[in-house]
């Protein structure tokens, strides 16, 4: 609970940067390079005279939007497919699966080097190549659940009454099996968040002025031991949110998961 109050005061923040930042995001002061944390630059300015605590604030709010659409997307994708090969089962089964084993060997930093690269790394784009690189492990979950949700009595009952395959999906089993989706969901978030900020250190993600977290790290390589707060901020941010996340994840594990309920 403290960890997911934790991730909505971020995020609401973060969102809402344009009404309590104190500065432009891309503000340039050159008579404040590189100060430290003061009262009116609480995190202190960068390289260029920007205001760190803005640029943490707008850049939270790319970071977190990609990292929550993607998470929405790949979540959606890995739950479909999931569904489908799960109920219907034999050759649709093995072939959705065999997809999913070519997807998983498929290794996903060179290709989403090569992708950002090539489409810009725009906002809209990272959104679409970390959902599209990161539904294979709730595809496989989901499967698994609704292989044995599909033999429920429920299920049966339902089928006998006349029920469609798509009803008995949409309205019996994917609400049966919303707890492994929604934990995978959550750690899914984290897991594109890290994506995004690796590929921003790397130059290859968001490129400035739109700060990120991840590239507000690569622009302070040069200054690591001498100015360390331009580090310390964002480096802190990302480890704070993404275990945020997790610990969420954890925790929705523990209440949807009946096996544990019990004890």
């Amino acid at each position: 609970m403290a960890s997911a109050v934790g991730f909505v005061v971020v995020t609401a923040l973060c969102m809402a940067a344009p009404l309590i930042a104190p500065y432009e995001f891309d503000a340039i002061d050159l008579g404040s390079i590189r100060q430290a944390p003061s009262w009116d630059h609480p995190m202190g300015t960068d390289d260029l005279g920007r205001d760190l605590f803005t640029r943490m604030l707008y850049g939270g709010r790319v970071s977190l939007t990609i990292g929550l659409l993607s998470a929405v997307l790949g979540t959606a994708m890995g739950a479909l497919v999931g569904a489908v090969a799960g109920f219907y089962g034999r050759w649709t089964d093995n072939v959705l699966m065999r997809f999913t084993d070519m997807a998983y060997s498929i290794p996903t930093l060179p290709l989403l080097i090569v992708l950002s690269a090539y489409t810009q790394a725009a906002v809209v784009a990272m959104v679409v190549i970390i959902g599209l690189l990161s539904w294979m492990a709730t595809a496989r979950v989901v499967r698994s659940e609704v292989l044995s949700l599909k033999e429920q009595e429920f299920v049966l009952a339902a089928r006998s009454l006349g029920a469609t395959n798509r009803h008995l999906i949409v309205r019996h089993i994917l609400p049966n099996a919303v707890g492994p989706i929604i934990v995978g969901a959550t750690l899914a978030v984290g897991n594109a968040i890290v994506i995004e900020s690796s590929l921003s250190f790397l130059g290859l993600g968001i490129q400035p002025p739109i700060p990120t977290w991840g590239n507000m790290l690569m622009d302070s390589q040069a200054t690591m031991a001498t100015k360390p707060w331009l580090t310390v901020f964002p480096g802190v941010a990302i480890l704070l949110v993404v275990l945020a996340v997790n610990f969420v994840g954890d925790g929705l594990h523990d209440a949807l998961d009946p096996k544990v309920r019990k004890r």
